[in-house]
This record gives structure tokens, sequence and C-alpha cells, in this order.
């Protein structure tokens, strides 16, 4: 499951004329049984990509619900170590995406971080703390091993950076659509949309906008311009309360076509 499977998978939902909708979710929250019972579920609700975040006690890109889904994962002992291994216990289908942050995968060891990312069927890696100049640190070891690189591109990037980072992108592109932290907004400034389609146009690998989106109505507009939507907060929260029937219609909802010309 390396690089190519993130593009085959894609692929295969955006031929069924479907938006293409990654939750985010973090891995421990409620233990790993739970773990393994959001992915399969996810899995069957037709989902391009799992994001998996790892728990991590300075989550600088992360807003309040899912700082506190970390900390809970965090009391019960969950690690990078041991989510690891836990996904090397059971066959999937759908792309696991792992965000974490660059301190874990320096503890655990690039290069072994990256081999055991192949070994379990990682198909690609989110570091939001490491920026492009930095790259170098984890880039050949991922090359290595097959995992796409995911990076992120903000709204505040120059031109010239956004170039660069869609040259560079594997697997996908995530377009950041908010300025600040994750987490639930009401609305999306109208600026997103021409961002989105610009970026559109730089990379020949999917676009993904994340960050404020929970509500399918407001992952149907971004769709409308992109590839499709990462969701993270509203997920969290609604698997946190236990409401896996609406976390189902809420990405059914989402990967539905939206009408572009009706937004504008």
């Amino acid at each position: 499951m390396g690089k190519n499977y993130i593009a085959t998978y894609f692929a295969q939902k955006q031929a069924e004329n479907y938006n293409l909708f990654v939750p985010y979710i973090v891995a421990g929250d409620h233990g790993l049984d739970r773990l393994k019972e959001q992915i399969l579920f996810l899995e069957k609700c037709g989902v391009a990509a799992i994001e998996l975040g790892i728990p991590f006690s300075d989550p600088v890109a992360d807003g309040p619900t899912i700082q506190k889904a970390g900390l809970r994962a965090l009391q019960n002992g969950i690690s990078l170590r041991k989510i690891l291994d836990f996904l090397g216990t059971f066959k999937r289908e759908v792309p696991i995406i792992l965000m974490t942050y660059i301190n874990p995968i320096y503890a655990y060891g690039v290069d072994l971080f990256t081999k055991k990312c192949a070994e379990v069927g990682v198909s690609g890696v989110i570091i939001p703390d490491v920026p492009l100049e930095e790259e170098e640190i984890v880039a050949e070891a991922l090359e290595n091993n097959d995992i796409a690189f995911i990076r992120l591109v903000a709204l505040t990037s120059t031109r010239e950076r956004m170039k660069e980072i869609g040259k560079r992108a594997e697997g996908f592109l995530y377009a950041v659509s908010v300025t600040g932290t994750t987490g639930a907004r009401a609305t999306h400034q109208e600026r997103v949309y021409s961002y989105l389609e610009h970026l559109t146009s730089l990379t020949n690998v999917p676009v993904l906008a994340g960050f404020g989106v929970s509500t399918a109505k407001q992952a149907r507009e971004l769709s409308s311009f992109c590839d499709g939507v990462i969701v993270g907060s509203k997920i969290v929260e609604l698997f946190h309360e236990g409401r896996d029937t609406e976390v189902r219609r809420l990405i059914e909802e989402s990967m539905l076509k939206g009408n572009k010309n009706a937004i504008l």
C-alpha cells in the first residue's frame, strides 16, 4: 500500500462521481479496539482515505476538540509505537495517512519509523511542523519506503511557495482553508474558492481542503473548487459522543457533487 495506492484508491472514488472525503480521527481515543472499529466503519462508509492522528503533547496545529481527544489517548497510554504495531494486526483496504509531528518520529527513529510504516501498510504521512526548507530530515526515508509525503499549503503562502509545494506534492495536496488551527467554522472566506482553484492548476495530484470543515454543505461547496475535503474535529466529536450514524450521514452527504455555479 505505497504512495501509488492513494492515487489508485482515489481514482476509484472519483470514477463513481463522488467528491473525495477523508476523515481525521485520533488514534487511541477510547482505546485501540475502538480504533479498529472506527477504521473499518469509515471504510464501509466509502471514504477515500483515513487520516490517523498520533496523540502528541504539544499539537500546535490542532484545535480544542482534537487536543482533548489526544489527551484522552495519551492518558490511555497510546503512543506512536503502539499504534504502528496495532495497524499491523488487521487488514483493511482504505489508505491510511498518519498525521504526526516530528518529535515522535525522531524519538522512534526516522528510518525505523518509515520502514515500520511500510511494513504495516501506511500509505502516507503528514508532518505539519516540518516546513519546505527542512524536508530533507524525512523526505529521503519516506521516498525509500514508498510512503507519500503529504504536504500542506496555507492561504497565506506566496504564489511562488504554492507553486513549489504543488510541484513536490505526493498522494494529495492538503489545502489549509482557514488561517489558524483546526476546528469547526460556520463559514469559509470567499477567497478560499479562488485559492483552491489556483492550487488545482499547480499540481497533478488531488487537492483536498481541510481545517474548519464541519458540515456536509461546507464540504460540497469546497469540493466544487477542488477534489474533496478532510474533516477532523466534527468526526472526532461525533465519534466521542457515540453518534456513529451521524458520521455516516455526514460522509454520504459530503460526497455528493455540488454545483459550483450555484455557489458563485
